[in-house]
């Protein structure tokens, strides 16, 4: 690795990772600091279709030996992991702040988080259990294993550079598989010295390949691609909707497991009898945590009719006191920047759709300049794109009350009754998060059974995961699959049942099983005089 030193401050140039090499192919493209994009933070080679083939023969080619060794030792490696990443977690997060834009209070966390799913499943390593079952036959013993899959291909998305990729990378090695990972391109130094770190608490070559690059037309694309080719075994993908029916249809055809983490527009819930302070505090952080760019940020508030004007008075204060700025210069900032252009884009379209369907903006002015000022803003508003926090008044059905927006904007939808809360949460296309605010233990009950989401948070926000908890959603949210604890072992392994004949003959279950048959049944009520 190099480090260069230049008058725009530390520049790190990096490669592929394949088979334990660095490869610098391609053209180049750069990771600047979205806060202050004149900040060039590393330089990386873009993928090709060639360079994704042969890091999936170098991950072929590390899964003999990888596969055949022992789970407790593989395990240990991810001990070794976790205590290498505590080190480290200081300096992942400050390079986190400046790649990526977050705080450094999230970025934090989300070091803690790979660090956390690193202790979890490094003990995993010692209960990989299959069971042992009892024969319909004498003198045969069955018996399950968990067996890995092979080769993974893996996508993961940039906002949660460090902790995501966790969420998939420890479970795969763990069981045995190797892997080729295309991670963001919003964050390709952190995804490198992550990897290097993984080699450094002693995984073998190859086990975990590297390719950079960007999605649709690029390295992303090719790496997809290699599903219809046969490179991978399974496939994991945190991302979009659109791009995940695509691998869903690839997989499908392909015969192979796929885990899909995907979008949301996700429903919080605030009931007449809510603790107001507690819910204004919840809905502020679920909303704009991150600049509202998680795939678990609140989307929809829904606020019971008795309480609606108390609690929108008291939202609208806390949003107005949100802390905006570049989070490298000031450590007190609640969100820093938009991630990449794309999603900044994609976030000022749907000003449109509010004006469109008849919203009632309440806060919000688009892009923060010079010339569009925040008053709680600190740095300089030109080096990068901030947006306002958004606030609209909206009716159910609208656009933007169903379609994922990913930015600091927030809808208030006004109901009368748990009937009406519980319809309107579900109302939408995605199923990932949600929560409710209540002190009514039925209500919370109807929540909880009623809500078509994979996660339920109960006088809690909708954002936040802890690792030994499954993560993932339904309907256009996921397939089903689950990340995190035990769960995600499901994901990565597939049953081996094994039949062990120690009677040296044929024995053939269901024609030669010895049952017993019953006998004739007594006439019991003529018996007793019934």
């Amino acid at each position: 690795m190099k480090i260069e030193k230049g008058k725009l401050g530390n520049v790190f140039y990096g490669g592929h990772l394949i088979g334990g090499e660095e490869v610098v192919e391609g053209p180049l493209f750069e990771s600047r600091n979205m806060a202050d994009r004149d900040d060039l933070v590393g330089v990386f080679p873009e993928g090709s279709p060639e360079l994704v083939r042969r890091a999936a023969e170098a991950a072929r080619k590390a899964y003999t030996a990888w596969s055949r060794t022992p789970a407790p030792i593989r395990g240990q490696v991810l001990f070794s992991l976790a205590k290498i990443l505590e080190r480290e977690k200081e300096t992942l997060s400050r390079l986190m702040v400046r790649e990526v834009g977050k705080t450094l209070k999230e970025a934090r966390g989300d070091v803690q988080e790979a660090i956390d799913t690193a202790v979890f499943f490094a003990s995993e390593g010692r209960r990989l259990y299959g069971q042992t079952v009892p024969s319909e036959l004498k003198n045969k013993d069955l018996s399950t294993y968990r067996r890995p899959l092979g080769v993974v291909g893996m996508i993961t998305a940039g906002n949660f550079p460090i902790a995501v990729p966790s969420w998939k990378l420890i479970p795969a090695v763990l069981t045995g598989n190797t892997v080729v990972w295309k991670p963001s391109d919003d964050s390709p130094v952190l995804s490198y010295v992550f990897v290097k770190l993984f080699e450094e608490a002693g995984l073998p070559p190859g086990v975990i390949n590297v390719v950079f690059g960007g999605g649709a037309g690029s390295t992303g694309e090719w790496v997809v691609n290699g599903i219809d080719e046969g490179l991978f075994d399974k496939f994991a993908f945190t991302g979009s909707t659109k791009v995940g029916r695509i691998i869903g249809e690839k997989a499908g055809r392909a015969l192979i497991k796929a885990t899909l983490e995907l979008g949301g527009k996700n429903p919080l819930v605030v009931m007449r009898d809510a603790d107001l302070e507690n819910a204004v505090t919840g809905a502020w952080w679920s909303a704009f945590a991150t600049g509202g760019q998680r795939c678990t940020s609140a989307g929809n508030i829904i606020v019971d009719a008795p309480i609606y004007d108390a609690f929108k008075e008291r939202f609208l204060a806390k949003v107005e006191s949100t802390v905006i700025g570049d989070p490298v210069a000031y450590e007190d900032v609640h969100y820093g920047p938009f991630f990449n252009d794309r999603l900044f884009q994609r976030w000022l379209e749907h000003y449109d759709w509010g004006e469109a369907d008849g919203a009632k903006l309440l806060l919000g002015k688009g892009r923060i300049t010079q010339d569009n000022p925040y008053p709680n803003f600190k740095g300089d508003p030109e080096k990068g794109l901030f947006g306002h926090p958004t606030v609209w008044e909206a009716e159910r059905g609208m656009k933007q009350t169903r379609e994922e927006i990913f930015g600091p904007t927030i809808n208030l939808i006004k109901v009368d009754g748990i009937d009406e809360a519980i319809e309107t949460a579900n109302d939408h296309p995605y199923g990932l998060s949600s929560a409710i605010y209540t002190n009514h233990r039925l209500w919370a009950y109807r929540f909880k059974n009623e809500i078509r989401a994979g996660m339920v948070n109960i006088n809690n926000t909708t954002v936040g995961a802890e690792a030994h908890m499954p993560f993932g959603g339904t309907r256009a949210s996921g397939n089903g699959a689950r990340e995190s604890g035990i769960w995600v072992i499901e994901e990565y392994t597939e049953w081996q049942a094994v039949n062990d004949e120690f009677s040296g003959k044929l024995q053939l279950a269901q024609m030669d099983t010895e049952y017993t048959a019953p006998k004739t049944p007594e006439d019991w009520a003529g018996l007793l005089g019934i």
